[in-house]
């Protein structure tokens, strides 16, 4: 006897009582479990609370026949992947057609041979066993590999994120403004997933994927010579000129990035952020002067979530505005350097504002 056997459940349906008990004591006989049923109804009902492993369906029943009863089972989530065994004293080749087209793996014409019966069960439950195994296996190859890309994507952002701070301290001595503007554009984006004008722009992947590359806003400072990155003072004219091109500066280091990955949300992300958080709505800013709605939407979050942080912390040249100041600074650019719609969300959620850069250090008054 098969040592599975005995573990193995066999739904027998038939409306004629001799060919039930046929079939259950040959199958016990072999050391399966058997639940017989003489109507489909209760067999579908019986399967639904305690799924068999193969199912052996007569065709001609009253009420339902065996081919409504496999498009029953076959529509089931549950049950769909039960090997279903006709067993029929129909023989015309149009009605087994009509039985594999229902989702049958098998069928047997009455009267049979036991042997055979036995010896299509015994195949379809092994195909079964198989198919199962292979379920699992690919399961848990995908979890593997899920968990893998997860560990690479992490060392990746961690880099990222290293990359981007050892930029950011060249020219800030405040610390944390990198993850200070992260929390703040989480905070902003999922205000705005609130709003219906974003509700179907944002998306919980959007969000992900906007808070990190956050870090990548100012990553075209590397290429800024350090006596103006580093000037403590007021810059000059020409000065501003040259720090102003950090933003095509990072936009181009990751456009080589984007000619290998040309759908990658994240890069694409980090472009758009690196080369235009410094445009203003009203189409003043820089580096191509976009305004209104051209100005990516990442961009214009990560507009307001520098701006604040700049305003809080503290320069050689300014004092750290409290948070009131800077709120009421960032509320007077409404529909000048900012989008509306933004200062708006913003006004919404910058009590969360004032407790990110309180919480990550406070460098301002």
């Amino acid at each position: 006897m098969d040592e599975t056997s005995n573990t193995t459940t066999i739904m027998v349906v038939d409306d004629t009582p001799a060919n039930l008990r046929l079939l259950q004591n040959m199958l016990q006989t072999k050391g399966y479990r058997v639940v017989a049923f003489p109507s489909g109804r209760m067999a579908l009902k019986a399967a639904g609370r305690k799924p068999p492993d193969l199912i052996m369906l007569d065709i001609m029943m009253p009420d339902m026949d065996g081919f409504e009863v496999c498009r029953n089972l076959k529509a089931d989530r549950v049950l769909k992947e039960i090997p279903v065994l006709f067993i029929s004293a129909l023989s015309d080749s149009a009605d087994k057609v009509r039985a594999f087209s229902s989702g049958g793996v098998d069928y047997v014409t009455k009267p049979f041979q036991l042997e055979e019966v036995l010896a299509r069960v015994e195949t379809h439950l092994h195909l079964r066993r198989l198919q199962l195994e292979l379920k699992h296996q690919n399961l848990y190859l995908e979890n593997l590999v899920q968990e893998k890309i997860q560990e690479i994507s992490i060392s990746h952002l961690a880099t990222i994120r290293s990359l981007s701070k050892l930029v950011e301290s060249r020219d800030d001595d405040t610390g944390h403004h990198i993850e200070r503007t992260m929390a703040f554009n989480r905070v902003l984006a999922k205000k705005l997933k609130e709003m219906p004008l974003y509700k179907d722009r944002i998306t919980d992947v959007y969000i992900y994927n906007l808070y990190h590359a956050s870090p990548l806003h100012d990553i075209g400072k590397v290429g800024i010579p350090d006596h103006i990155l580093l000037k403590p003072g007021r810059l000059t004219l020409e000065e501003c000129e040259v720090m102003k091109t950090h933003t095509v500066i990072g936009a181009e280091t990751l456009e080589a990035a984007r000619s290998r990955y040309p759908n990658n949300d994240f890069v694409n992300l980090g472009i758009d952020i690196a080369r235009s958080h410094h445009e203003k709505w009203d189409g003043s800013g820089y580096p191509d002067g976009l305004a209104g709605e051209d100005i990516p939407l990442c961009a214009r979050i990560m507009a307001i979530s520098d701006v604040y942080d700049a305003l809080r912390s503290i320069r050689p040249y300014k004092p750290g505005f409290d948070h009131g100041k800077a709120c009421g600074i960032i509320l007077e650019g409404r529909g000048q350097h900012f989008d509306p719609d933004l200062v708006k969300a913003f006004m919404e959620v910058h009590e969360q504002f004032y407790m990110i850069h309180d919480r990550m250090g406070n460098d301002g008054d």
